[in-house]
């Protein structure tokens, strides 16, 4: 039997290779997030020319804003300094130009849309005047996660304040394994403006997240513009904390420039009181403010119009149409409410399932697939 001592000594001698280890398998690794799903690499370092040149023969004005928009990313702090002062010279550099090859000219950002691509940073050879990295995807948002891939890749060396990438050459194939990668967003109880939220999809971009769940509105408050029910945003926190139709367009392209997919949530029948300040007929009487009201015509109507006008304004497939966190007995306590369940033989949990199945019904019938949160199907 071993004693405690030798115990503790075995315990610790098993953390100290297991720690060893998962270090020596942490250094091995490329500082790439996420990790692509086949690389190789060496052991060279490449430097990088800060006159960096796009070879690319397309169009695509998504393909080259993003060349310029990694480019001062990657050079944020290596420039050219004026002169005689230069302390290297085009030649001099290893990788001069990157290479651009996009096989289709379609940039419709559908769910599922190819993502793949090949990276390759290969040295200067002695028959090339200039050194390469070569980007080959089918699509332009598969480019997208190449050039954030090879911004990951590119250090700046604050000794020979120059852009160096390490461990060349470098070989990459990779592809999404997941094509749902989202990050959520609540404006409804937290109104954050234009610009933060263009920060939050730049962000995603880096992590290469593809999709902004938006949940643009809840019970505390009504931001978004909606043109069909143009009273509906008098429930935002104050006239100066909306998103017009607008800002809302402009937040979908400017997320489209990133291979960002924008789904926006209108959750119902709970988290809606704020609809109500518009509109109060949505509220089952003024002590009960949500759920939505089930028995009128009007509520289902204004959730129609709702997403006929985020069909217009967002491209994206998918409609979050909430359904978590309802609280059904303030319907059992309002009388016409009440003798409506009785009159079509409901339960509140009978009329929470009508209500949620029957946005879906709509979403789909604007060719949406409706999405819910996984409660929804508990109750």
């Amino acid at each position: 039997t071993a004693t405690p001592a030798a115990a503790f000594f075995l315990l610790l001698t098993t953390a100290t290779l297991l720690s060893i280890s998962i270090a020596s398998y942490a250094d091995s690794l490329p500082y790439i997030w996420p990790l692509p799903a086949f690389f190789t690499s060496g052991n060279a370092t490449l430097s990088v020319d800060p006159d960096l040149s796009l070879s690319y023969s397309g169009n695509s004005a998504i393909v080259y804003d993003a060349f310029q928009r990694y480019k001062s990313l990657i050079f944020k702090h290596a420039t050219r300094a004026p002169g005689p002062s230069r302390l290297l010279r085009g030649p001099s550099f290893d990788v001069s130009v990157l290479q651009i090859v996009v096989n289709s000219t379609n940039e419709e950002l559908q769910f599922g849309v190819d993502e793949s691509y090949t990276l390759r940073i290969d040295k200067r050879d002695s028959g090339s005047i200039v050194g390469a990295a070569t980007i080959e995807a089918k699509t332009v948002y598969g480019a997208l996660r190449a050039l954030e891939t090879f911004s990951q890749l590119c250090t700046f060396d604050y000794g020979l304040k120059t852009v160096q990438i390490y461990k060349a050459s470098w070989y990459i194939q990779d592809e999404p394994r997941f094509a749902y990668r989202g990050l959520l967003l609540d404006t409804g109880r937290h109104y954050l403006p234009v610009d933060v939220i263009k920060q939050i999809i730049d962000s995603m971009s880096y992590a290469k997240l593809n999709v902004l769940h938006w949940h643009i509105v809840d019970e505390q408050s009504f931001p978004l513009e909606t043109p069909t029910y143009p009273y509906l945003w008098k429930g935002a926190f104050s006239k100066w904390e909306r998103y017009t139709v607008e800002d809302a367009y402009d937040i979908v392209n400017f997320a489209k420039k990133r291979g960002v997919h924008v789904m926006p949530e209108i959750d119902v029948p709970g988290h809606a009181e704020s609809w109500g300040v518009g509109y109060p007929d949505l509220w089952p009487s003024s002590s009960c403010k949500e759920p939505l009201d089930v028995s009128k015509n009007v509520t289902f109507d204004v959730i129609s119009g709702i997403l006929s006008d985020l069909k217009r304004i967002f491209p994206f497939e998918l409609v979050h149409l909430g359904g978590d966190e309802v609280n059904t007995d303030c319907w059992e306590s309002t009388p016409h409410v009440k003798q409506w369940l009785k009159d079509h033989n409901m339960t509140p949990k009978d009329a929470y399932q009508y209500f949620v199945l029957r946005a879906q019904e709509m979403a789909i019938s604007n060719n949406r697939i409706p999405v819910n949160w996984y409660v929804s199907s508990l109750k």
